[in-house]
């Protein structure tokens, strides 16, 4: 017999209405039926949590994307064409290493140390007027144009050089590339602080040094025929053009920083350069880390009492401590007169200066290896602690109890281990980490403070090396020289803030807590 159920019951009064007279359902296909309504369920069931899965997803692929570091190779091309200028302040230190002797003959100041330490150092007091201008025009045109300006005086200045018939004509020429010396380094240190990925921003800061490094064995290298053929210091001087009209031309397709355009109020075109430099995922994490920072804080509102005397006078004199004592190492009498000590110990000057040059490279490149590895604190007193000891060697050499080979070999062996001990920290370190440590709102001007101190003194050291070396002797010079680099370790240790691996916001936030406590 044919059993019939009327299922009418089990239906919704919603169902009821939209559904045709009710159906009669035999008992063979009433389990069909069931089967058909529970595995609906588990589909909505599945069809839930297939959703929430989604949603689960696309949560993890957000944060991994928020947590991922910015390709590298996208800011690298603007960081290497605004190491361009690093490579001509390199290549003036070291133009008139091999060249002094050749051009004090043709325009006749033979034998005048007075003359030729003003050759070197004329333009160290053109670079200390250069910086002091430096953070003004970063902020009032940019870092960009900052740069192509920079270029200008050192292209005047090379050809008035190259040209002249006179010593005055000489200082006037060395006045000018002097100028744009001093302009180039503090915009050059911004401007890696300000485009570099943070996890980067060490490596891509001793990059500069190592373009510094490259512009001293050029110039090198192409002087070392200035005692052979009359009148190559000239050339020397017409070949320095070439890398400052690239770096004028090819800063005009790099990125201006974010950094100074968001603080400038044009915050559309900050986000425009940061996808240029970081890629289109990270702009959004950048542009809230930025907003960290107080916008507003004009470059016209910070004066130079509150510098110099004002709330920010511990920073100050934390750079310009650091640029001083950097100075005061003794380096840049070693890069400025190597070839006159170095002759005096029988070595000759050419192979000397390479061998200078090979060890700075060599220390620039485990600096930017090393540098967001151990950190620049950690750099620094290792760097400074190897220059003490390192001068060390060389008073020796200069004492009464070192003689003949002995003393050749401390004293050119100290010289070369004391480069390679500046070039992997005390070179490359001072310039970032002062950029990163300065507040945004003053980064500009209090970089050209610092870095005219650094100026002020590097011209002192220039003038009178070669009188003091007359006066007092290289045993007694080379240990103050010491003494000033065992004083940097102390003072870093007291005063330096790791930076490595933070935004340049988590610094200034850092910096703040540290001066509150």
């Amino acid at each position: 017999m044919l059993i019939c159920i009327d299922l009418s019951a089990f239906l919704t009064p919603f169902q009821i209405l939209h559904l045709a007279p009710p159906r009669r359902y035999s008992l063979a296909n009433f389990g069909e039926v069931i089967y058909r309504f529970a595995m609906r369920g588990r589909q909505r069931v599945a069809s839930k949590d297939h959703i929430l899965g989604q949603d689960k997803d696309e949560n993890l692929a957000s944060v991994r994307i928020q947590n991922a570091k910015p390709c590298w190779w996208r800011s690298f091309r603007h960081v290497l064409v605004a190491s361009l200028s690093s490579f001509l302040y390199g290549y003036h230190i070291g133009v008139v290493n091999e060249t002094l002797e050749s051009i004090s003959v043709d325009l006749g100041f033979s034998g005048n140390t007075m003359a030729e330490g003003l050759v070197v150092s004329v333009c160290l007091g053109g670079a200390f007027i250069g910086s002091l201008f430096s953070g003004w025009m970063a902020d009032g045109v940019g870092r960009k144009r900052s740069f192509q300006l920079c270029a200008l005086p050192m292209i005047i200045g090379a050809g008035m050089s190259a040209t002249a018939k006179t010593l005055w004509g000489m200082l006037l020429g060395r006045l000018f590339v002097g100028t744009g010396m001093g302009l180039g380094p503090p915009v050059a240190a911004l401007y890696v602080a300000e485009v570099s990925p943070p996890a980067v921003r060490g490596a891509f800061g001793a990059l500069t040094q190592i373009a510094t490094c490259l512009g001293l064995m050029g110039s090198f290298f192409i002087g070392i025929p200035a005692k052979e053929i009359v009148g190559w210091w000239r050339i020397c001087f017409w070949v320095s053009i070439v890398p400052a009209a690239m770096l004028a031309l090819f800063m005009e397709i790099c990125a201006e920083s974010p950094h100074w355009l968001f603080k400038i109020g044009r915050t559309t075109e900050a986000e425009a350069e940061f996808e240029k430099l970081l890629g289109g995922v990270h702009v959004k994490p950048a542009m809230t880390e930025l907003s960290k920072s107080d916008r507003g804080d004009a470059s016209d509102t910070v004066t130079l009492s509150d510098l110099i005397c004002g709330r920010h006078f511990r920073v100050m004199f934390i750079g310009s401590t650091l640029f001083a004592l950097q100075q005061l190492s003794g380096i840049n009498a070693v890069f400025y007169f190597s070839s006159t000590v170095f002759e005096s110990f029988g070595v000759p000057s050419d192979i000397a200066n390479t061998c200078v040059g090979v060890c700075n490279l060599l220390g620039s490149v485990i600096a930017m290896i090393l540098m967001d590895k151990l950190g620049r604190k950690s750099l620094l007193m290792g760097s400074f602690l190897g220059m003490a000891l390192t001068m060390g060697l060389q008073a020796i050499a200069g004492s009464s109890f070192a003689s003949g080979f002995g003393a050749m070999y401390l004293s050119v062996g100290g010289m070369l281990l004391f480069v390679l001990s500046f070039a992997f920290g005390a070179g490359p370190v001072p310039c970032l980490v002062m950029s990163e440590m300065l507040p945004g709102n003053i980064r500009a001007k209090a970089m050209a403070i610092c870095l005219a101190v650094h100026w002020a003194i590097n011209f002192c050291v220039g003038l009178f090396f070669l009188r003091l070396l007359e006066l007092i002797g290289a045993q007694v010079l080379y240990s103050i020289f010491g003494s000033f680099c065992l004083i940097a370790v102390v003072f870093v240790k007291k005063y330096i803030l790791e930076t490595k691996g933070k935004s340049l916001q988590e610094i200034e936030i850092a910096l703040l807590a540290q001066e509150a406590s």
